[in-house]
């Protein structure tokens, strides 16, 4: 079993790729902002998880497997959140002028995710999509759920999505 190293720390995360949905501990360094580091320049090629609980998705029925340690290709995730009741602060500052919350649909293989994007009060959705050309989008007052998993009802404060792979609906 591994040992973390004493500027390591481990969080509860799940990982949702097309076909899978990951639970486990993530490893990162102690003074590392967890909800959005995969948006940052230091993120890994393979997230190393640690008592890993892997439900693949892909199948009837789903699959499930455990691995003390799972290096999971970090190309491969498509959507990326603390887990409940874990969470940092927000990532944003709430009185910033001309910024918006807009109310959003995402869809991520069979999840669905209704959230809302920070958006400038100047510009659309579709806009800000086009324009924004980002890797991870973030995802604020999440609500996450799977019509083929029922027991699967989650609210996060922050869901960073990799916005090419993803849908984005509007009700």
């Amino acid at each position: 079993m591994y040992t973390l190293a004493p500027d390591e720390k481990a969080t509860m995360v799940m990982v949702y790729s097309h076909n899978a949905l990951i639970r486990g501990q993530v490893v990162t360094k102690e003074n590392l902002r967890v909800s959005t580091w995969l948006r940052t320049e230091g993120a890994p090629e393979y997230l190393h998880i640690l008592n890993a609980q892997v439900l693949l998705l892909s199948g009837s029925p789903f699959k499930s497997l455990s691995y003390s340690e799972l290096f999971f290709p970090t190309g491969q995730a498509i959507a990326f959140h603390m887990l409940p009741p874990i969470s940092d602060t927000v990532d944003y500052d709430p009185s910033e002028q001309n910024r918006m919350m807009a109310p959003v649909t995402i869809l991520v293989g069979t999840f669905t995710i209704r959230g809302h994007l920070r958006i400038s009060t100047q510009t659309d959705i579709g806009t800000n999509l086009e324009v924004g050309h980002t890797i991870w989008t973030s995802i604020y007052d999440a609500d996450i759920s799977n019509p083929y998993l029922p027991v699967v009802k989650l609210q996060v404060p922050l869901i960073i999505v990799r916005s090419e792979q993803v849908g984005f609906g509007l009700e």
